[in-house]
């Protein structure tokens, strides 16, 4: 089977990682998603990947720290995550590369877009860390810069929920879900796809967003080969 995108920007939600421990790293859960990632590389598929840090801090939900500080250890948190992920996908004898948003050269490469972008077209797969290197930013955001940077055909946006609906579906019975929408329509909707930032981002780069549940690793595959996944945000529904 061809790919349907080139190449993509995949965003794991620190949670994901985490499995049903909820907190800290489930090598068996990561190990399965690796396994998925790795069938996109082989089919030729170009991947980046931003990796959020819930599953170590939500600092700026307390409202007890300083919020540049909370965000700085948060992108540490994504550190971490970024180099677990490395270490998962090596082990399944891939080829990958750590970059991040702040400088910390003895554990990875410092983030330049160029760079990035000949990692990929050698086949390596790019892990970003750190989110956008700035307080105020969620790592969703920096999932549709640097997927806007490194040209990615779509951003992939793997959570815990099959796709978009229109109210939360794990507190209300009759929650609708969407199969498409438009980036219009989330914006004025507020639906939960993403922040406006990142909203934004991609509605002024035409930059699609396809939101898929990742307790089923596989999805990741099926939703680069264009196998029909999850709630897929574009210019038009």
């Amino acid at each position: 089977m061809e790919p349907k995108y080139h190449r993509v920007l995949l965003k794991l939600s620190g949670e994901a990682l985490a499995g049903d421990k909820k907190t800290g790293l489930d090598y068996s859960v990561i190990t399965e998603i690796g396994k998925s990632i790795k069938k996109c590389a082989d089919a030729g598929v170009q991947m980046g990947i931003v990796v959020g840090g819930g599953n170590f801090w939500r600092g700026r939900s307390s409202g007890a720290m300083d919020r540049t500080r909370a965000d700085h250890i948060g992108m540490l948190a994504t550190t971490m995550n970024a180099l677990a992920v490395a270490d998962v996908l090596e082990s399944l004898g891939m080829d990958v590369r750590v970059q991040t948003a702040i400088a910390m050269h003895q554990v990875a490469e410092p983030y330049i877009r160029n760079k990035a972008v000949r990692h990929m077209e050698k086949g390596r797969v790019v892990i970003f860390g750190c989110g956008t290197g700035n307080p105020f930013f969620s790592t969703d955001t920096a999932s549709t810069l640097r997927a806007a940077e490194i040209e990615a055909d779509i951003v992939l946006k793997a959570t815990m929920v099959d796709g978009v609906y229109d109210k939360d579906p794990n507190k209300y019975d009759d929650a609708v879900k969407f199969d498409k929408l438009s980036f219009n329509e989330i914006l004025v909707r507020n639906l939960a796809v993403m922040d406006s930032t990142a909203a934004s981002m991609c509605k002024d780069n035409h930059l699609p967003i396809l939101v898929f549940d990742l307790s089923r690793p596989d999805n990741i595959y099926d939703a680069c080969m264009g196998v029909p996944v999850g709630t897929i945000v574009s210019d038009e529904a």
